[in-house]
């Protein structure tokens, strides 16, 4: 889905305002687009609308969701607080935060409070979801955590959102070939900001980045690939929620990074009360969703938090199909959306890791001529140069798979059983965990490419069917390097390091292997500490395959995580609870 041509605000301290033309400030609605306040101002997206700031008031504009197509608008009744309701006329965010009328101490139905209550509306069209009640849930729709106190948890409505999200088919072009656009990422994006609106959160940027700002360092080969079609980064958006007033430094800030794109391949969504299956239950729509739990409780239980100390949350495209963030999460950070803590939710445990691994990519080509198969010989075969350069690289390479990830991937040529074919390509990947090993890496493979080369020739000069290979191997064939060049993440701030700790957050083993992930775009920026943290664990949880699950008990434990890592942050700024 399209996304809005601009943010839907200026970006604060924390991020400088961004003058790209045709992205202009906030406030600088449409004429004809929604009243003053509304956070949907021109969106396409169809998941409902954030209202006219949840005031109780219509908005009209026709190109808002919120619209009933005709201009005239739709009431926001279903998102206007109750009777008595400390958040009565005034715009989410704003007032309390919790809890249920101002000093009643009953429950309020209102979606400003984040409460549960019984008399809040149903969501109209595809807002609802169907097969669950989106009020009076019981059973194992039932609050796990009300997000007023105590340990944070998962409420009916964030389970709801989480199948909600399930449900949105949001695998990027990278993922799902040419000419796909079944990506709903818009969608996801806008039901994930209107859950954050009900305790506090606003938009204050949504839109794609701009081919100049994904060319501002290394890009992928496939998405430079890409660029050239207008769609690609339309397609795909970032989004960035703010929690707390413009002018709260960097240094006073905690951001979150997590994506809401998927690898390709639909799975059964379900929940049956105790585990979420879906494609992205653990990577990463289900920590998204288990993040927005942990803010609302700890928001709760520490009023400094959206007051005096903020949150900001990039919910991001781009983390998948190889694309590594560059027109994702890169973008963000180099517009300034960062905290002195930074949080990437990513499967860890539970534990925090504080390394990442950068990756390359390189890929062997043979272009060669094709035989038929009466007459093999008088071609080149380059489905037997391929496989024996890959189980040669892969012999050479072994060594560094102590430290970082060696793949030897995909080999192709033909799938003709009557065809000698001349041409192919062989692919890797390749981690590393210092921009040194990267480059001693790099050499590694020419090195053993060229060795693997001679050694093939050797072997078959004398053969009748691969001779003529065997004399042209070094000219036919090249190494390509599709991706290299990007950083890594080392993290060593003691300060950072240390509140994870005092928050109940273990560190991940230095023994154990670390991963790939966005987080390595925050290793350049100064005065920050940046780790991964998030619940389950991508092998065990069956991410990127068939059967990907998300139990509800992680998720809650890692909404209780983020909850206690915000309360030490607040304490530590302020000096006291």
């Amino acid at each position: 889905m399209t996304p809005p041509a601009e943010p839907r605000a200026t970006p604060d301290s924390t991020g400088p305002e961004d003058t790209t033309p045709g992205h202009p400030a906030a406030g600088a609605a449409p004429a004809d687009g929604p009243p003053a306040g509304c956070l949907e101002a021109s969106c396409p997206g169809g998941g409902g609308c954030l209202g006219a700031a949840r005031t109780g008031t219509v908005c009209a504009g026709s190109g808002c969701p919120g619209s009933d197509g005709t201009g005239t608008g739709r009431p926001a009744a279903a998102r206007r607080p109750g009777t008595g309701c400390g958040e009565a006329g005034r715009p989410a965010g704003e007032g309390s935060v919790g809890g249920g009328p101002a000093g009643s101490g009953t429950e309020c139905p209102c979606a400003a409070c984040g409460a549960t209550g019984d008399g809040a509306e149903t969501p109209e069209g595809d807002a609802a979801i169907e097969g669950f009640a989106t009020t009076g849930l019981v059973g194992p729709w039932a609050t796990a955590g009300d997000g007023t106190g105590g340990a944070a948890g998962l409420t009916g409505d964030d389970r709801e959102l989480l199948v909600r999200l399930l449900r949105l088919p949001t695998a990027g072009p990278l993922e799902g070939g040419d000419g796909d656009r079944t990506n709903r990422l818009c969608e996801a994006q806008l039901a994930y900001a209107e859950h954050a609106a009900a305790f506090g959160m606003r938009v204050v940027r949504h839109a794609p980045a701009v081919r100049a700002d994904v060319e501002r360092g290394p890009v992928p080969a496939v998405v430079r690939a890409a660029l050239d079609r207008p769609e690609f980064l339309a397609d795909q958006p970032n989004l960035v929620l703010r929690l707390g007033p413009d002018g709260v430094p960097g240094a006073r800030t905690v951001m979150f990074n997590v994506h809401l794109d998927t690898v390709a391949g639909e799975q059964p969504v379900s929940f049956d009360g105790a585990r979420f299956h879906g494609r992205g239950a653990i990577d990463a729509k289900g920590p998204a969703v288990a993040l927005l739990a942990g803010i609302r409780s700890a928001r709760a239980r520490r009023p400094a938090i959206g007051r005096d100390v903020g949150v900001l949350v990039q919910a991001v495209a781009g983390e998948e199909g190889g694309a590594m963030g560059v027109f994702g999460t890169r973008p963000l950070v180099q517009a300034g959306y960062t905290g002195r803590l930074n949080v990437f939710c990513e499967p860890t445990g539970g534990r925090f890791l504080a390394r990442c691994t950068a990756s390359m990519t390189a890929r062997v080509v043979v272009e060669g001529t094709d035989a038929i198969d009466d007459r093999p010989g008088e071609g080149h075969n380059a489905s037997v140069l391929l496989g024996f350069l890959a189980q040669w690289l892969g012999h050479a390479l072994d060594p560094y798979a102590a430290r970082a990830a060696v793949c030897v991937a995909g080999l192709r040529t033909g799938a003709r059983h009557n065809k000698v074919y001349g041409s192919g390509a062989l692919s890797l990947n390749l981690a590393y965990s210092s921009m040194d090993a990267g480059r001693r890496m790099e050499r590694e493979v020419e090195a053993a490419l060229h060795g693997g080369l001679d050694a093939f020739a050797a072997r078959f000069a004398d053969t009748m069917l691969f001779a003529r290979t065997a004399a042209d191997a070094h000219a036919i064939t090249r190494l390509e390097w599709l991706k290299r060049g990007l950083p890594v993440l080392d993290d060593r701030h003691a300060w950072g390091h240390a509140l994870l700790q005092r928050a109940g957050i273990p560190s991940w083993p230095p023994d154990e292997p670390a991963f790939t992930c966005d987080a390595i775009w925050m290793s350049q920026i100064p005065g920050t500490c940046t780790v991964v943290l998030g619940p389950g664990d991508l092998a065990a949880n069956n991410a990127h395959a068939d059967g990907e699950f998300a139990d509800a008990a992680d998720l809650a434990a890692f909404a209780d995580a983020v909850s206690r890592l915000l309360i030490a942050f607040t304490d530590d700024s302020n000096g006291a609870p």
